[in-house]
Parts: C-alpha cells; structure tokens; sequence
C-alpha cells in the first residue's frame, strides 16, 4: 500500500467533489437542510388546543372552572354546545380537538369537597396530539382546582410528586428529537459517496484505473477519507441549525463530537462502499441505501420510539444501523455533556461495523472489468 497514491486518490475525489455542485451539496449542506425540514416533521409538540365547552351545570362554580382552564395562552373556547350531536359535529368538522362536558351536579360536589368529575372528549385520531391535549386540559383543571375548591386545613394530599426533567426541562420533543436526527441526515455523505463510486463505473472512468498501479485498498480509502473530510464540514451546519434555530442546548464537547462523528462516517461509508460494489447505476445505489438504511433509521433507530428490549428481533435489526448507535452518542453529546467514557460501547461498535465493511468491501473490489 502507497500513501501517496492514497493521498492522489483523496485529493483527486475531492477537487471533483468542489467542483461538482450537486456533490457538493449534498455532502456538506443537504444534511442541515434535511436536519431543518425533518424536525418540524418529527415535532410533536401541542402547545395549543381549542376546545368547545357544554356545560350542563350551569351554576358558579361550573363558570369559575370555564374562566379559569382558558385564562391561560395553552387552551381556548371556540364554541358552545348543548348537546353530544353538536359536539360531534365540531370534532368531524375539525373546529376544535377536544370538548370539556361539565355534567349536573358539578358545584355540588365542588361545595361539599368532593371529586368534580370533568368529561373530556377528544378527537382521537391523532394520538400524540389526542394525549398532549389530555394533559393540558388535566394541568389546567389541577391549577383551578385548588382556586374554586376550598378545602380546610386538617385534609393535606397523601403525597407530593414533584418531576423534574434535568437534560430537557420543558420536556419538549424538539428538543430531544433534533440531535436525534442529525444522525439520520448524516448518512447523506454516505449516500454521495455510493454515487460517486457508481457513477465513475457508468461513466467508464473506472476503466483508466484498472491500468493504473493503484491498489483496491488504496482507491478505497482515498475514496473514503475525501468524503469523510468534506462531511466533516456538514457536521458545523447541522450543529449551526440545531443550537441557533431550534435552541437546542450544546453542553458536550465540539471536538468529541466531531471525532464520534467521523467514527459514524466510516461506519456508514464502509457500508455504502458494500452497496456499491453490487451495484452498477447510481439510480439502484440511491434506491438501495435509501431503503437499507436512510429509512429504517426514522423507525428502528429509536428516533421516535424506544427501542424494545424485550424482542431480540427489535434489538437486532436496530443493531445494525449505524444510524442507531450515533443516535445515542448525539443526544448524550448534546444534551448531557458526557465525555469518551460514558460512550466506549457506541462508538467501538461504529469502529467494528466500519472496519468490517470496509475489509468486505476489499474482498469485493476487483481491478478487473
């Protein structure tokens, strides 16, 4: 092996890599691109609901609690109604995501300190939206509560459960979900390079090549490491975008993260280095690594959902994701500010996974048409 003919190889990848535009794009700015788009996708936040009230008290404490649950910003009133059939209507329409049915009896049980029960009826259709909702409208009721129900002093609460979250105080979804998705936007440079591979098969350049002395290890790594420099730059847009834009806190270490991240570069190249030599069009290497590892990360990386411990089959086909284990290295990063040691298991299994597809790809690569 020639680190010289290493360092051509790299060098030459990346004068095309400039001078290409759309290569250039997508290496260094799709990502913070995609990163900005997708988290307003993948955001679950409600911090509104309009309601509709049919209150079937009708007495002063029943107007108390109506004034009180929309004296805040979260929750407003949009409609009244008289009846379930008018409540029906304004869900199937969409005029409001819940409705609150204060039913007969509501002061009384108020006057005598007992249990005012409250019926809530939501649109259930969109389910996260459906519980946030639910939460607000709880939130809100215990907040009134203690104003309208005037309970004497010998009566105390049995328990008082105070949460506090540490790495995401306002427990809101962007906040977490943002550093999540830099790891799935990030496989863009992966994807550029399973192009630039294929594309120089279809173009014939490959041919020029073979008569060279340039070894499969040294085109391969030139290869490699010219995408790998040039993603790095990727990784400060996406950073740019999650701490500016979307106030994502940064408490880790830029440095670690971008070593971490070159870790998880040679993971998923190595990768798209396999994928590329089965495949001769760019057009079936797009669809390939798109399908293989682009989109199982929104849905088996723990992006969304945890991952279920309970089923090796969950376990396993998470497993094989590189975009799983940056996942875990991102958020802990970002919002714990942990160091190396906290994340020797991740990053090793990046290390393992890039090694072994990077040796596969060796075995597979021949200078021969």
């Amino acid at each position: 092996m020639s680190l010289r003919r290493t360092l051509a190889v790299a060098l030459k990848e990346l004068r095309h890599i400039t001078r290409d535009l759309r290569t250039l794009f997508l290496v260094t700015a799709s990502p913070a691109f995609m990163l900005f788009t997708f988290a307003y996708v993948f955001s679950f936040d409600v911090d509104h609901a309009n309601l509709a009230v049919m209150d079937l008290d009708k007495s002063q404490p029943a107007r108390d609690y109506i004034a009180g649950i929309f004296s805040g910003d979260a929750l407003s009133m949009v409609a009244l109604a008289d009846d379930y059939d008018t409540l029906d209507q304004l869900l199937v329409a969409g005029t409001v995501d819940a409705a609150l049915v204060i039913p007969p009896g509501f002061s009384e049980s108020v006057d005598g300190r007992h249990v005012a029960q409250v019926q809530v009826v939501i649109d259930g259709s969109d389910t996260i939206a459906a519980n946030q909702t639910i939460g607000m409208i709880a939130a809100a009721s215990q907040a009134v509560a203690t104003e309208i129900q005037p309970l004497p002093h010998e009566l105390s609460v049995p328990f008082d459960l105070r949460a506090r979250a540490w790495y995401n105080v306002t427990l809101r979804s962007l906040i977490s979900m943002v550093p999540g998705l830099i790891g799935v936007v990030l496989a863009l440079p992966a994807l550029a390079l399973s192009l630039g591979l294929t594309r120089e098969r279809e173009l014939g350049t490959l041919e020029r090549l073979f008569a060279t002395p340039i070894q499969g290890i040294e085109y391969l790594l030139g290869k490699v490491s010219a995408y790998v420099l040039t993603g790095i730059s990727s990784v400060f847009l996406a950073w740019l975008v999650a701490v500016l834009w979307f106030q994502v806190p940064f408490r880790g270490n830029m440095l670690l993260l971008i070593l971490l991240t070159a870790d998880y570069f040679v993971a998923s190249m190595g990768l798209s280095l396999v994928i590329s030599n089965w495949v001769a069009s760019q057009q079936t290497a797009t669809f390939i690594v798109l399908m293989a590892f682009f989109v199982p990360s929104f849905f088996l990386s723990g992006l969304v959902d945890p991952i279920n411990q309970a089923s090796w089959r969950s376990v396993l086909s998470s497993s094989i994701l590189p975009t799983t284990h940056f996942i875990t290295i991102s958020r802990a990063i970002f919002l714990k500010g942990v160091g190396l040691s906290y994340l020797v298991a991740p990053s090793v299994t990046l290390l393992g996974m890039g090694v072994a597809a990077l040796v596969t790809s060796l075995a597979l690569f021949k200078k021969k048409l």
